[in-house]
């Protein structure tokens, strides 16, 4: 490469000399960090927390099958110095809210590409970028829908200037062995039903990381040398639907083993819980009762409910099964207003929600969230960081006003083109993360809310903050939370709002030093204009009018302005709002 480069003189020392970070090492991070060091930048960080699962081989090329169970970032280090000996890559096996990465981490850094899966992190590194006043490029995909995004402090709209749809498309191995949300609980639930009834297919395989000839190896050698430590019985690996039919759908075996011995499985996998919180294995309850002839399908069921409902969706759709093959169907097909498949997906959905800590849902709210799942697509993978590719360069040569967020289209634009490229436009006004004057309203129910609720409800699961300290405005600074852990005081943190005299009008302050973040907000009583929904403890209330992502055009006249957006609009639908959130 020394001897031959297309770049130019300045552009190549340019692209030598870089630092640069990559968060996400995964669908299109692996093209990505490819890309980079083919085309001459041998100065990289590359973060990741996930370890590789079989799952990903047929999109994440940097991986084989003996690197299964082993840290992606630990691995693309590796196979990316194949191609580039001379690379100085630094690859960490760690999440990116680690305190570590903070403001002065991000700015000894030229540029962030992120490469993530994940709606919280991207905001995260969104604020982080914006902090160390570092140029980031963000990307994501969603089946064959792609999108580059350049988000440039004081220049560009930045991640969060427009809220993301919530995203439909999950890493096979979050959903096997780590996941983190409900949604992935429901997806797991989906594929289940596959598995044990429905039409199979191998990618929606619900057992946690396959065996594989390296892991057998592992054990042969262990065996043959007598440390009987390192041998981890391992579970037979067979096909789900034949082991289900050789024990006749028992529920409590067909529980016993998704829920007990698969998690124990997961648990011997050391390495993904060395900075997760470990998952809990379930047992069936023998003194279970399965009878559940009526429940109400908005409350949120007890776990034993859940395993009753589980133990009599099996039965039901065991008979619906026989039925069918009767008939000469080979399987069922997943419907939500079968009430059978969705019992079994809600109940199994729980059960796994409880196992891995995570809050639980109401039957009738995992009905509104069981839908289509859109699978990835690796040559879309491979377009969009190819894209990325060339906003870097522009960047480098201080070309901000030649970059283009660009969208990747399933299908072609009437110019028979399948990619569209606007230009960036400017911080929106009033964005509550990059705007100078950074405020919120909220309505809530004052003498429901509790501090509690605040804190993770609003702040961290709304407004994505880490480590929330809030003041009461006008009140001489009195602090109303702290997010230092001696001063956590549980029964404080239960108190309702209106126990500390907030009422209509009253103003926070909350401030997070994890990612030199802050915003004002505005908390207001629910009204006609701004109602609660059922018993929801609290809501955004919109103050500005918002466009969605596609919408971004060209800076031009306005004339010609609105012609791009319309275009935009008429031709890509909701495609681009789809992409953002892509993994």
């Amino acid at each position: 490469m020394d001897s031959y480069n297309p770049l130019h003189e300045n552009l190549y020392e340019k692209v030598k000399n870089s630092r640069l970070l990559v968060v996400g090492a995964g669908g299109i991070g692996c093209e990505l960090i490819k890309n980079l060091v083919l085309t001459g930048f041998h100065r990289l960080d590359v973060i990741d927390l996930d370890t590789i699962d079989v799952s990903n081989l047929n999109r994440q090329f940097l991986f084989q099958t003996c690197h299964v169970g082993k840290s992606k970032a630990l691995v693309a280090r590796e196979s990316a110095l194949r191609m580039a000996p001379n690379a100085e890559i630094v690859a960490r096996h760690d999440t990116i809210f680690n305190n570590e990465y903070n403001v002065k981490y991000f700015k000894g850094f030229d540029l962030v590409l992120n490469a993530l899966d994940n709606l919280t992190a991207r905001n995260h590194v969104n604020r982080m970028c914006l902090a160390a006043d570092v140029p980031l490029i963000e990307s994501g995909s969603a089946g064959y829908l792609g999108q580059v995004m350049v988000i440039k402090k004081g220049v560009s709209e930045c991640y969060e200037c427009h809220p993301a749809p919530r995203r439909k498309t999950f890493p096979g191995c979050t959903i096997r062995n780590t996941p983190s949300e409900l949604i992935h609980c429901v997806v797991w639930a989906k594929y289940l039903f596959n598995q044990l009834f429905g039409e199979e297919d191998a990618d929606q395989d619900v057992s946690p990381d396959q065996a594989t000839k390296q892991e057998n190896k592992k054990e042969e050698d262990a065996a043959a040398s007598g440390d009987h430590k390192q041998l981890i019985k391992p579970i037979e690996r067979v096909n789900t639907r034949k082991w289900a039919k050789n024990c006749d759908y028992n529920p409590e075996m067909v529980f016993n083993k998704l829920f007990n011995e698969d998690i124990k499985y997961l648990l011997s996998m050391d390495k993904l819980w060395k900075k997760r919180k470990a998952p809990t294995p379930m047992q069936w309850n023998k003194d279970t009762d399965c009878e559940m002839s009526s429940f109400d399908h908005q409350q949120m069921l007890a776990i034993e409910q859940n395993m009753a409902l589980f133990h009599q969706s099996v039965n039901a759709l065991k008979v619906k099964l026989e039925e069918e093959n009767a008939k000469g169907e080979e399987h069922l097909y997943w419907d939500k207003d079968d009430s059978a498949a969705m019992n079994f997906t809600a109940a199994a959905a729980n059960i796994r929600a409880s196992i891995f800590s995570i809050e639980q849902k109401s039957v009738f709210d995992i009905k509104a969230m069981a839908g289509n799942i859109i699978p990835a697509i690796a040559t879309t993978n491979a377009i969009v960081a190819g894209l990325i590719v060339m906003q870097i360069f522009d960047i480098l040569m201080d070309r901000i006003e030649e970059c283009r967020n660009v969208l990747v289209c399933s299908l072609p634009r009437p110019n028979k083109r399948l990619l569209d490229a606007v230009h960036l436009d400017p911080p929106k006004k009033g964005c509550y993360v990059c705007s100078e004057k950074r405020e919120v309203t909220v309505a809530v129910p004052f003498d429901r809310l509790t501090l509690l609720d605040l804190r993770d409800k609003v702040l961290k699961g709304q407004l994505g903050m880490l480590a929330p300290d809030v003041e009461i405005l006008g009140r001489g600074g009195i602090v109303l939370m702290s997010s230092d852990e001696e001063d956590y005081d549980e029964d404080m943190m239960k108190k309702k709002l209106s126990d500390f005299q907030l009422v209509d009008g009253s103003r926070l302050l909350a401030d997070d030093f994890l990612q030199n973040y802050n915003v004002v907000v505005n908390l207001v009583a629910p009204d006609a204009e701004s109602p609660l929904e059922d018993e929801a403890l609290f809501k955004m209330v919109v103050t500005t009018t918002t466009k969605p992502v596609e919408e971004a055009a060209e800076t031009k006249p306005a004339q010609a302005e609105s012609a791009t957006k319309r275009k935009l609009e008429e031709s890509n639908g909701d495609e681009a709002k789809k992409a953002k959130i892509g993994s």
